[in-house]
């Protein structure tokens, strides 16, 4: 496996159309003190998680379930020992190696990119993962919080006086665009090449899964409430080998609007001058969108702009 040497930064741009893409424990769009929604980067990491694990890659921060067998066994998610288990075929314990859970750890593609705080009861490792994302505020002024009542077809049968079906509640927002940061710093797990036989440090092929899943998870990711979220644009700047380039969170530096055709309008105008004045330590810079629902402006010729489903290049 070829090691991965050049550090990236980027954004992630999530649209979610009349539905809930990160819920606080209300069931309404998580908000910070102001009011600003914003996505966690539990929920990016969990939708490219989630890709991963429906391609049969190793994930091990995933939930599983487990019924104890007895009698009365109820379903429950796995701990962490039991999901380590399931994955590698054998109980970590006191008389386990460091050295043999690290090997199995850095073979999960989530922990070999997001890290990892492994803490059981005989061992307590923690690794700071390689790629790190930051929160995903929503750049767009007019989303609009709505709430449905929905029917169940059943009654209440916790109350005894229930005598009718039950109302729940669907919380969404109408539109929300949710843009993300992210880094990667591909030489921070070189520390371990020496400890851990046949680890290789981060690679070229978990960098491209992980470039995948930010493509991809988010419109994978189909369940009730995520109906309606997906992923509409992507940034990627690669930092020449060896350069010394460390850029701020970006998500600061774009824009979000929509034109008279209802388009999504990502205007990188405040970035581009940025970018110019440390073009000399950057490799390339890559920029997917969906061009049926999404136009960039204010971009330069640095960027190459790419169909986030074909690859295509966009003129």
């Amino acid at each position: 496996m070829v090691k991965m040497n050049q550090r990236v930064y980027g954004l992630v741009g999530i649209g979610a159309h009349m539905s809930n893409w990160n819920a606080d424990f209300t069931g309404r769009p998580k908000t910070i003190s102001d009011g600003t929604i914003f996505g966690s980067d539990k929920a990016l990491k969990y939708s490219v998680k989630n890709l991963w694990n429906q391609q049969g890659e190793k994930v091990l921060y995933y939930k599983s379930y487990t019924i104890p067998d007895k009698e009365d066994g109820k379903i429950q998610p796995k701990d962490l020992s039991e999901r380590y288990q399931e994955l590698f075929g054998t109980e970590p314990t006191k008389k386990t190696s460091s050295k043999e859970v690290l090997k199995n750890l850095f073979s999960a593609v989530d922990v070999l990119n997001f890290g990892a705080t492994f803490a059981v009861k005989d061992q307590n490792i923690s690794l700071t993962g390689v790629v790190q994302v930051g929160q995903g505020r929503n750049k767009y002024d007019e989303t609009e919080v709505e709430v449905q009542d929905i029917l169940s077809p059943f009654r209440n049968s916790t109350k005894s006086e229930a005598d009718a079906s039950s109302l729940g509640k669907k919380i969404v927002s109408n539109e929300t665009h949710y843009v993300y940061p992210f880094s990667v710093n591909p030489n921070h797990y070189d520390q371990y090449i020496e400890m851990v036989d046949g680890f290789d440090g981060y690679t070229v092929e978990a960098y491209e899964k992980l470039r995948e899943g930010l493509l991809k998870g988010a419109t994978a990711l189909n369940t009730n409430s995520k109906a309606g979220c997906e992923n509409e644009l992507a940034l990627f700047i690669t930092c020449k080998e060896g350069a010394q380039l460390y850029l701020p969170q970006l998500d600061q530096y774009v824009m979000v609007s929509k034109d008279e055709e209802g388009k999504v309008i990502y205007d990188f105008g405040e970035m581009v001058p940025l970018l110019m004045s440390v073009a000399d330590q950057i490799d390339t810079i890559e920029l997917f969108y969906n061009p049926y629902q999404v136009n960039v402006e204010n971009v330069s010729d640095m960027f190459d702009k790419k169909h986030l489903y074909t690859n295509e290049v966009l003129v």
